[in-house]
């Protein structure tokens, strides 16, 4: 008699309307493309799912590549849920990645195939002697202009998302794109690569520019594949669908 496949350990974000669009959250250990241009919410969305997971005992740790964790910490939304005592307990981790360049010597215009090996190296001891169970870099493009070409930034992708697998570790890699483009990343190759991809974008509706979402792919459970209107409050992430003719259903 044939064994029944288990279904796979979910990941809850803590944002319930995700959770119930993914029936239950993100399978865990898969890696996440967040994709969407400026202004979408991307970093936002990351952090509450860091921040939930880290109030539910999921040590979490968020890469800031572009701008230092102080700075960010300072100009994101104040989710009222939001309790410093995460952070100084470690139970939230925060990293700026220049930090980890100039550590390993990695502070330079481009990185060689061994160096980005290296780099993913690090990456992985950290989350392996912390035991991180979600993390974020903020963004993949950034570490995308720095290894220029689209074998290394591959190379990058799949040793890392397999290294966090491995570890048992969920991870969402923030791509940024441009406004109005069709592709969901930079260079090409980021969603081919990933196991799911969440799109956020922004929609004009009589005057007003609306935020949303729309799960694209996700391996391991079924989705809807609807688009949401997406709303940041000091409660969290809010969404809500967006009916045909783009109304939205409150």
């Amino acid at each position: 008699m044939a064994e029944v496949e288990k279904p796979r350990e979910r990941c809850r974000t803590g944002i319930d309307a995700l959770d119930s669009i993914l029936y239950g959250g993100i399978p865990r250990s898969n890696t996440i493309l967040l994709t969407g241009s400026c202004g979408t919410g991307k970093t936002s969305l990351a952090l509450e799912f860091l921040i939930r997971g880290a109030i539910e005992g999921d040590r979490s740790m968020f890469v800031s590549v572009t701008e230092t964790t102080d700075k960010l910490l300072a100009n994101v939304i104040r989710y009222d849920f939001l309790d410093k005592k995460l952070i100084a307990e470690a139970k939230m981790v925060l990293i700026d990645l220049p930090v980890i360049y100039e550590r390993l010597g990695l502070d330079k215009a481009e990185l060689t195939m061994e160096e980005v090996s290296l780099l993913v190296a690090s990456i992985l001891n950290v989350v392996r002697e912390l035991g991180i169970k979600r993390l974020v870099i903020d963004s993949i493009t950034s570490i995308g202009y720095k290894l220029k070409t689209q074998e290394k930034i591959r190379d990058f992708i799949l040793r890392l998302s397999k290294g966090l697998s491995a570890l048992g570790c969920t991870s969402m890699l923030v791509s940024e794109v441009q406004p109005g483009t069709q592709a969901y990343s930079t260079f090409m190759v980021e969603e081919a690569l990933a196991d799911g991809i969440i799109l956020m974008g922004n929609m004009e509706r009589r005057g007003d520019l609306l935020r949303t979402l729309q799960v694209i792919k996700m391996r391991g459970t079924t989705h809807s594949r609807a688009k949401y209107v997406l709303d940041l409050t000091q409660a969290g992430v809010l969404l809500v669908p967006l009916l045909k003719g783009g109304s939205v259903n409150l």
